[in-house]
């Protein structure tokens, strides 16, 4: 038998599972759903709960045998997030990076939610957007892009259905703001996928902790937005099959405001275990 804390949360909560005999532990479930997890000790693992499963009972797996939790852990979203979205809180990617990787690129996400009265006059104004990296413990700007932003509108349901297919996506320039505007309630069918529009950017050479994404934004009502970036083999490797590139993670969601907020995902540190 084996307990867990905490009980309730969303996608991507670090949970600790305690019992006993856990050392060796292959694989931690969510009902039938693997989850990255990390041994502690032989009393202690630490799991991060996997995107797109309900609530479920865990089980962890070892070689002397299995043993389930006594009550479910219930996996409970922020409302305000459309049930379609893939990911509904921000994650760190448990898959460590392909060593022969180095470059990088900043992107987003934009949608309007479909469930506000007013969501066809949703957009979304982006200032800048920044991508930095940490290498033998020094930070480095890798692309830092003024009120401009490349992208395209992708296949909203299902979630990035369709794999890269997207049309071009239309935006506007508001001088006084010095700011790109992506009107997503035009098109509330579609997630508006934009990313840096400087060149995919080199990793210095030396170790490399891990790298960090912000864009200052506006974000109306009826409008939602993320931010992350990927690790690519190399600056110019196309986008295609054979493990071309790598989602670092991405940020949680960020809301409607009043108010320009910088939005930011981080891996350094890797995994929140």
């Amino acid at each position: 038998m084996i307990s867990i804390s905490p009980t309730v949360g969303p996608e991507g909560t670090r949970l600790e599972i305690t019992g006993e005999n856990l050392d060796g532990a292959t694989a931690v479930l969510f009902g039938a759903t693997p989850a990255s997890f990390k041994q502690i000790s032989h009393r202690k693992i630490v799991a991060l709960v996997p995107h797109k499963v309900s609530t479920s009972m865990i089980t962890v797996e070892t070689p002397r045998g299995s043993s389930s939790s006594r009550f479910p852990f219930i996996v409970y979203n922020d409302p305000r997030i459309p049930e379609e979205v893939s990911y509904k809180a921000g994650y760190v990617n448990a898959a460590p990076r392909p060593a022969n990787f180095n470059s990088a690129r900043l992107w987003g996400i934009a949608i309007a939610d479909t469930r506000v009265p007013a969501h066809k006059a949703a957009q979304v104004e982006i200032a800048w957007t920044r991508l930095s990296c940490r290498i033998n413990d020094k930070d480095f700007v890798l692309n830092d892009d003024l009120g401009h932003v490349n992208g395209g509108l992708y296949i909203r349901h299902p979630w990035f259905g369709g794999n890269d297919y997207h049309e071009p996506m239309p935006s506007s320039y508001n001088e006084a703001e010095h700011a790109t505007v992506i009107r997503v309630g035009e098109r509330a069918d579609r997630i508006w996928h934009f990313w840096s529009p400087s060149p995919r950017a080199t990793l210095p050479v030396g170790t490399l902790e891990g790298c960090a994404a912000k864009a200052r934004v506006k974000i109306s009502p009826g409008a939602l937005l993320q931010v992350g970036f990927d690790y690519w083999r190399n600056p110019t490797v196309g986008y295609g099959s054979g493990g071309n590139n790598q989602e670092a993670g991405t940020s949680n969601w960020y809301f409607p405001s009043s108010e320009w907020q910088e939005a930011e995902f981080s891996d350094i540190g890797g995994p929140q275990f």
